[in-house]
């Protein structure tokens, strides 16, 4: 609706909001910005937006000049959170308005807590959760919140769904995602988008089948299990019993998950390890679906598929990058980052090769995590953090051209109010000016494994632990500014 002047009066308002439901994205839908990322202040997924961009343009009135001054408050939490919090500011929470930050521990619990005082608002523990407690049957996914503010989506470790009211956290659907929990897992954030929450699935740690990743799509509105896309025996609709496949692994579960293009609504997701025809079976390859998961859009794999699928190098092991225009950035654990064009990895026949450029991960390590892209005026950066060291790049002509890295090991990095945020998984989250490399911060932390920042309204979240302990507690740290900063 950019450009578009009206004039005063219900008639006119009544009009617009005729016009918005038509399109199909209500009025939260026009409140997102270019970016698909919601007005104002929230943090309402992981990534900040809907292509995991990791970079917010909001003001988070935090600085180079202050930000070494900031302090740590530690909420503990009834649960390891091995993922990242999300954020809704001023939301009604029991009557009251507060600013929220939101997660879901590995076995289950989904906390709501205030980001001001440090107090937990409530807590949902699903009705299985002692059935899986202290078992490798866990979830690293981070929730998303409705464009309404009104509830969030939370995943459970028995491959389960659920629509959480933010103002005391009561199931308002519970929907599975999968015919065999044990062995298929919920590891990467939910989405939202249009309505339809997109969710995926991977295996458990040791690569146990039979399991095989897929895309789910649901109602937002009633929790319909509306489609579903399996990267094994994908000439099947709807969720299958991962033994009547003889297929299996191909897992979905890259830090980011599903990332989607805010423009045309088309999913990409990556695979791992698994077996590869291009016809029915698609392990470790990057692929474009449509909205709705009903039609495969592109696809691509390495030509070196066979050996990673040997090797366990999973190229899904990251998700896809969407850089801008045509071209999409995938890494994997075989130390590449490659540059593909979307144009040239169109329709459903098999694409191997091709690539427009590969280039090292930061140390030639496995990547694990999700890379972040920041428009910054005229430029395009993008910043990968691997298990030593961190890098950056500018986007320049279709290719990526190194800019600075350093030894310093990360998880997914986060860029906001023109700064660069590294979790590093030993302890330490270090701050960086994003163009020159130079660290302008160390805030002081504990250890980790997957867990990364968010930045928002001058406060930093970041949960510490790793679901890989099977831990019934940790803590949410929340750096906040002192007063006169």
């Amino acid at each position: 609706m950019t450009g578009l002047v009206i004039g005063g009066g219900a008639i006119w308002r009544r009009l617009l909001l005729l016009l918005l439901i038509a399109a199909g994205i209500g009025i939260a839908g026009a409140a997102r910005n270019a970016f698909g990322q919601q007005s104002g202040s929230d943090w309402p997924q992981f990534g900040w937006d809907l292509a995991s961009s990791s970079a917010s343009t909001a003001n988070t009135g935090i600085t180079a000049a202050n930000v070494a001054s900031m302090v740590r408050h530690q909420v503990n939490l009834d649960g390891t959170v091995d993922a990242s919090a999300i954020y809704l500011r001023g939301v009604t929470v029991k009557g009251a308005p507060h600013d929220v930050f939101f997660v879901t521990t590995s076995f289950g619990k989904t906390i709501a807590v205030d980001a001001n005082q440090g107090s937990v608002l409530w807590e949902y523990t699903p009705s299985k959760y002692a059935s899986w407690t202290g078992t490798r049957q866990i979830t690293n996914s981070t929730p998303v919140a409705d464009p309404d503010r009104q509830s969030i989506y939370a995943a459970a470790p028995d491959g389960a769904i659920e629509k959480l009211a933010v103002s005391d956290g009561h199931a308002l659907w519970i929907t599975p995602i999968t015919l065999l929990p044990a062995r298929e897992k919920i590891a990467s954030p939910l989405k939202e988008f249009r309505g339809h929450i997109i969710a995926v699935t991977a295996g458990y740690i040791g690569d146990r089948p039979p399991y095989q990743g897929h895309v789910a799509i649901l109602d937002a509105r009633t929790g319909e299990l509306l489609h579903v896309w399996n990267s094994l025996c994908s000439d099947r609709t709807g969720l299958i019993d991962p033994t009547s496949c003889q297929a299996t692994r191909s897992a979905i579960w890259g830090r980011a998950g599903a990332v989607i293009d805010p423009a045309t609504g088309n999913i990409f997701v990556a695979t791992g390890n698994g077996p590869y025809d291009g016809k029915t079976s698609w392990g470790d390859a990057t692929i474009e679906l449509n909205p709705d998961a009903t039609q495969m859009l592109g696809n691509y794999t390495p030509e070196d598929n066979a050996e990673l699928n040997a090797r366990d190098l999973d190229l899904g092991s990251t998700s896809p990058v969407l850089l801008g225009g045509d071209v999409i950035a995938q890494g994997g654990k075989d130390g590449l980052i490659r540059l593909l064009s979307i144009k040239a990895i169109a329709g459903t026949a098999a694409h191997a090769g091709g690539e427009l450029q590969s280039v090292s991960t930061p140390s030639g390590n496995l990547l694990f995590t999700a890379p972040a892209v920041w428009r910054h005026g005229a430029e395009t950066w993008m910043f990968a953090a691997d298990n030593g060291g961190t890098a950056a790049w500018t986007f320049q002509n279709g290719k990526l051209v190194a800019m600075w890295k350093n030894s310093n090991g990360g998880t997914s990095p986060v860029v906001a109010g023109n700064l660069l945020y590294v979790y590093s998984p030993q302890g330490g989250l270090r701050v960086y000016d994003p163009t020159k490399g130079n660290q302008i911060a160390e805030l002081e932390c504990g250890s980790g494994h997957w867990n990364s920042p968010i930045v928002v309204d001058g406060k930093i979240a970041l949960p510490e632990g790793s679901a890989n302990q099977l831990s019934l507690s940790s803590v949410l740290d929340i750096w906040t500014l002192p007063a006169g900063k």
